[in-house]
């Protein structure tokens, strides 16, 4: 470790309660404190799978039950549930174990600057992965602060309190050091390393009062099979082992322990691969377990091109095929999608795209059987069926959002807040949708009321409920059935995050006023203000255009509550142009 950091680390630990990590602490939640000691002092302390930091501490936790994990490289690891009690200490003690041989060369180095107190995570994201912290890889010259690897690409995490500091790909090759500058989004340095070449074997952990080596062994492993032949109902048993692995596991049987053995009994030829991964890198081994006595079998379609065609919820083009099927030396067949068990037979398929929405149709269906023998030996064979056309859109329905001033309806003006931009929107929406019910007597409208996050839960739920209630009157008033239409208040629950509001301003037909884009936050609340109209079922959302160039845009935007008289006079300006738009739609 270097000298600069001695006097600020010394100092947390003669006086612990002092250097107390806060993890996760809110106001309203009851708190307790862990105090751990560990040992080695330099072993890393996991809570929740977050790296927190190195040596012994007292780390403020929410009350009830936390996984912590102490890990140092060169040691076995020790994680344990521990219950934290509100207003309590909880003292905790863990000593590790020393395991494995020494690691022997040629080594890269890996250099680290910054954030000392971080951890190093090689080739994966859990604890397994940890090889050390910053302060233990940033200084290579007079004292010895290095991480040792083998020549090859590793990912590397640096994190802490589950935030990521930094990640990427090192690549270091033997002889060579890599300096990765974390202060300087990761950027890298290579220099001449020679000792790297002639370093002698190493131990998986050394420390001194200001130096630390970590070698990081490559990953081993084996997999072999007691008999890679077998015939009818015949087992054969797999055996693996590994070295330095964090993460095993063996296809078609899944995660397994690093080392042991297995009792397997494929129905087909089979191949195994063992894949071991771990700090050090990553390795796979594989054996081949044939079986002999397969079953024959054949599938077939009468043609292979069929034609969909759908317009909105009506289907009017929609072609069949005949698909044929048989096996030989099978006692048991299956024919999926349909589940048949007939061992011979046919069956006559509709063309039905998986495919839902409008546009064009290109899908290939598959069909499979699956034939099995008495010994268990299995063939599968399949058949595709190519479905083509389209489905094209009912008619057309565009339904636009609507915005309301800050705090409008107010509880005492429960019916003033659309102003002349949206009384106009929405007029238009419902015109719109009257049209469309004669396509879909079946289309309803769902009004969803939303509220910036200024104020109270229970006053922006109240809120969106005006809102939605103000425009579920306004398209009754326009001639939509009330059955057809149905509000609820999301209040400040769904909010639309900034980054969504600038991609919703790139595609609005205008740009925004100079005065809406100086002004971020004031915009980002504006946009939340709104309430949106779903059309069922066909589950289309209104789009969130701003009515950027409008006369009353400014109302709608402005952060402070505009007056009632304000309000009203821009609600009351579109009245004569929005009677003659309704009475020219109604006729």
């Amino acid at each position: 470790m270097q000298m600069k950091h001695l006097s600020v680390f010394s100092l947390c630990l003669s006086a612990l309660s002092l250097c107390a990590l806060p993890l996760f602490g809110q106001s309203t939640v009851e708190m307790g404190k862990l105090k751990i000691h560990v040992d080695p002092k330099q072993a890393y302390v996991f809570v929740d799978g977050k790296a927190i930091r190195d040596g012994s501490q007292t780390i403020e936790l929410a009350a009830g039950d936390h996984k912590v994990g102490v890990y140092n490289h060169g040691y076995l690891p020790k994680a344990q549930q521990v219950h934290i009690g509100a207003g309590e200490t909880t003292d905790l003690r863990v000593a590790l174990q020393s395991f494995g041989d020494m690691v022997s060369g040629p080594f890269a180095g890996i250099e680290f600057k910054g954030h000392p107190r971080a951890a190093v995570l090689l080739n994966g994201q859990t604890p397994d992965y940890f090889v050390g912290h910053v302060d233990e890889f940033d200084w290579n010259w007079i004292w010895h602060q290095r991480l040792l690897v083998k020549p090859g690409t590793y990912n590397v995490t640096i994190t802490r309190e589950g935030n990521t500091i930094w990640s990427g790909a090192v690549t270091a090759k033997a002889g060579e050091q890599v300096t990765v500058d974390l202060n300087n989004n990761g950027a890298m340095k290579t220099k001449s390393w020679k000792e790297g070449l002639t370093l002698g074997p190493q131990p998986r952990f050394h420390a001194g009062i200001a130096s630390a080596t970590v070698p990081v062994a490559p990953v081993s492993a084996t997999l072999s099979a007691n008999s890679t032949q077998v015939g009818c109902e015949e087992p054969t048993t797999l055996k693996w082992a590994s070295a330095d692995a964090a993460d095993t596991s063996i296809s078609n049987i899944g995660e397994v322990p690093r080392d042991g053995n297995k009792s397997v009994a494929p129905t087909h030829n089979t191949t195994y691969v063992l894949t071991a991964k771990g700090p050090g890198g990553e390795v796979t081994r594989s054996v081949t377990v044939d079986v002999s006595g397969q079953p024959t079998a054949s599938i077939t379609v009468s043609q292979a091109e069929v034609r969909y065609h759908k317009i909105g919820d009506k289907i009017v083009e929609q072609d069949s095929a005949i698909l044929h099927w048989s096996a030989n030396n099978a006692n048991s067949v299956r024919v999926e999608p349909f589940g048949s068990d007939a061992i011979t037979g046919s069956q006559t398929i509709t063309a039905t795209p998986e495919e839902t929405t409008t546009g064009p149709i290109n899908e290939e269906k598959t069909y499979t059987l699956t034939a099995t023998n008495a010994c268990g030996q299995t063939t599968t064979k399949t058949a595709t069926l190519h479905i083509v056309g389209s489905i094209d859109p009912p008619p057309a329905t565009t339904l636009a959002s609507l915005f309301y001033p800050t705090a409008y309806p107010t509880r005492h003006h429960p019916k003033v807040g659309l102003v002349n931009s949206e009384q106009l929107a929405l007029a238009n929406a419902a015109t719109q949708f009257k049209t469309y019910s004669i396509y879909d007597e079946n289309a309803t409208l769902s009004v969803v009321g939303h509220a910036d996050v200024r104020g109270s839960e229970k006053y922006n739920k109240a809120l969106s409920e005006r809102r939605a209630e103000l425009v579920r009157a306004f398209l009754i008033d326009q001639g939509i059935l009330a059955d057809k239409i149905k509000a609820r208040a999301e209040g400040k629950d769904q909010q639309i995050d900034m980054q969504t509001v600038k991609t919703l301003e790139s595609k609005g037909q205008a740009k925004p006023v100079k005065w809406m884009a100086a002004h971020p936050k004031a915009t980002w609340l504006a946009y939340n203000r709104r309430t949106d109209i779903v059309l069922e079922p066909a589950g289309t959302t209104s789009t969130k255009i701003y009515p950027v160039q409008s006369a009353d845009a400014r109302i709608l935007w402005q952060r402070p509550e505009p007056s009632l008289k304000m309000v009203e006079r821009a609600s009351k300006e579109s009245s004569s142009v929005q009677q003659a738009t309704l009475g020219s739609a109604g006729k």
